[in-house]
C-alpha cells in the first residue's frame, strides 16, 4: 500500500481527505474490518493527525465508520433503509417483521400520545418496547402504545411479563381489522434512555418515525421508533416495512 500525497485544493484539507478515505473504504476495506491506526493513516495520506481525526469524525457522523471501545475504528455496515410512503399496511409483529420484542408494561403514556389515542391523561396503556438489529448492532428502538380497548382479549395469565407479554399483546392486536396507517419522520436528538440502548451519546442525531394505525376511524395503536441517524436512511417506494440494503453502491455518503 503506497503513500498518497494530497495536492493543494480550495476546500478544507480534512474534507478532501474524507473523500479520499471514502474511496479507500469502498475499494480496499470490507464491513467490520479494522482500519490502520491514526499514525499509519496520517503517514499514508501525508497529513497531520489532527486533520485525519477531523476526516474520521466526519465519516463516523455520516455512518461510514464506527469507533468501538477496545477494538478501534471499523468500517460500518450499510445503512438501514426506513421505508416510508408505502401503501402496504400490516400490524407490528406480523410475519416478516424484523423487530424483536423486549418487554411490555402498562402505564400512562406521554400527553401527546394520550391525545392521539384519545385516552384519559392518567389512563394506562400497553407500552411494548422493541429493538431493531443490523449486523449484530442495535440500530433502532421502538415504543408501541396500545390502549386496552385495542386488545380486549389479553389477560395477565396468558403472558405475565417480559418479551412473552410483548408478543402476546402483538398477537392480540392482529385480531383487529387494520384499515390504514400514516407515518411521519423527523430529525431529533437521542434521549438518555434511547442513547444508552443505541450506544450513542445523549443528544446524538436520530430519526424519529411516528406511525399511527387506524381501525374504524380511530387510532388503535401508535408507534414511536427511534433510529440512529448515522446508520439509517429513508427510502420511498412500494416496499413495506424496513429493509436492509447490503449493496455498497446504495450506501448513503
Amino acid at each position: 500500500m503506497g503513500t498518497t500525497q494530497l495536492e493543494s485544493v480550495p476546500e478544507p484539507k480534512y474534507w478532501h481527505l474524507k473523500t479520499v478515505l471514502t474511496e479507500a473504504l469502498d475499494s480496499e476495506f470490507s464491513v467490520g474490518e479494522i482500519l490502520p491506526n491514526e499514525r499509519d493513516l496520517a503517514a499514508r495520506f501525508g497529513v497531520a493527525r489532527a486533520t485525519l481525526r477531523q476526516a474520521l469524525e466526519q465519516l463516523e457522523l455520516e455512518g461510514r465508520l464506527q469507533r468501538r471501545r477496545g477494538v478501534g475504528t471499523t468500517v460500518a455496515p450499510p445503512r438501514v433503509g426506513v421505508a416510508v410512503g408505502t401503501e402496504q399496511h400490516t400490524w407490528p409483529g406480523a410475519a416478516g417483521d424484523a423487530w424483536q420484542p423486549v418487554d411490555s408494561v402498562q402505564a400512562p403514556p406521554p400527553a401527546a400520545v394520550a391525545a392521539a389515542l384519545e385516552t384519559g391523561a392518567d389512563e394506562p396503556v400497553h407500552t411494548v418496547r422493541r429493538s431493531r438489529m443490523s449486523h449484530g448492532q442495535q440500530v433502532a428502538t421502538e415504543l408501541l402504545y396500545i390502549p386496552a380497548v385495542s386488545v380486549p382479549g389479553l389477560t395477565a395469565i396468558d403472558a405475565p411479563s417480559g418479551a412473552a407479554r410483548a408478543r402476546a399483546v402483538l398477537r392480540e392486536l392482529q385480531h383487529l381489522p387494520l384499515e390504514g396507517e400514516d407515518r411521519a419522520v423527523e430529525l431529533g436528538s437521542a434521549r438518555a434512555d434511547d442513547a444508552k440502548e443505541l450506544d450513542r451519546l445523549p443528544g446524538s442525531p436520530v430519526l424519529v418515525v411516528t406511525t399511527r394505525f387506524f381501525v374504524q376511524g380511530r387510532t388503535a395503536a401508535l408507534s414511536v421508533a427511534t433510529y440512529r441517524a448515522d446508520t439509517c436512511r429513508l427510502t420511498f417506494g412500494e416496499s413495506a416495512g424496513v429493509e436492509i440494503h447490503h449493496d455498497p453502491e446504495k450506501r448513503a455518503s
